[in-house]
């Protein structure tokens, strides 16, 4: 008799081709970095903090359980991706960098949707924050 795994069992929950596909969500909240950004005369030639927030929808791996990093989308290279953003120069709107963020992060061949929050916690003196939540899905043809 042929005992049942982990995988095995995952495999068995997963949704079939006609009920959907299966996926899981990639998130990092909260991240807190500072940035060349802002549109104002005195937002120039300084930095400022912005928190990013992201959450990514992936298609499930073959193997739901395999345990290793090629098989995932890993936050801690999307991380690095933003990281990477900020340090190509001033962007004058949260909007802008959002957006630069969602298309990195659909890009990854298993991502199906993002939203992007950036924040800026300086922006106004009697507020926690100003700034700008998008959603972004992966066209079909842009291949999954």
């Amino acid at each position: 008799m042929k005992q049942t795994t982990q995988t095995d069992t995952l495999r068995t929950l997963r949704p079939h081709q006609g009920e959907g596909t299966p996926h899981r969500t990639i998130f990092v909240r909260g991240l807190k970095l500072d940035a060349n950004i802002g549109a104002y005369e005195s937002e120039m030639g300084r930095t400022q903090p912005v928190v990013i927030s992201l959450e990514v929808e992936v298609q499930e791996p073959a193997d739901p359980v395999s345990d290793s990093l090629e098989d995932v989308v890993c936050y801690n290279r999307l991380v690095q991706t933003i990281r990477e953003i900020l340090t190509e120069g001033h962007i004058k709107l949260v909007e802008t960098l959002a957006e630069r963020i969602a298309a990195e992060c659909l890009a990854h061949p298993m991502s199906l949707s993002v939203k992007v929050r950036v924040e800026k916690p300086e922006a106004i003196e009697e507020a926690d924050a100003a700034g700008v939540e998008i959603t972004r899905t992966k066209r079909l043809d842009q291949g999954a």
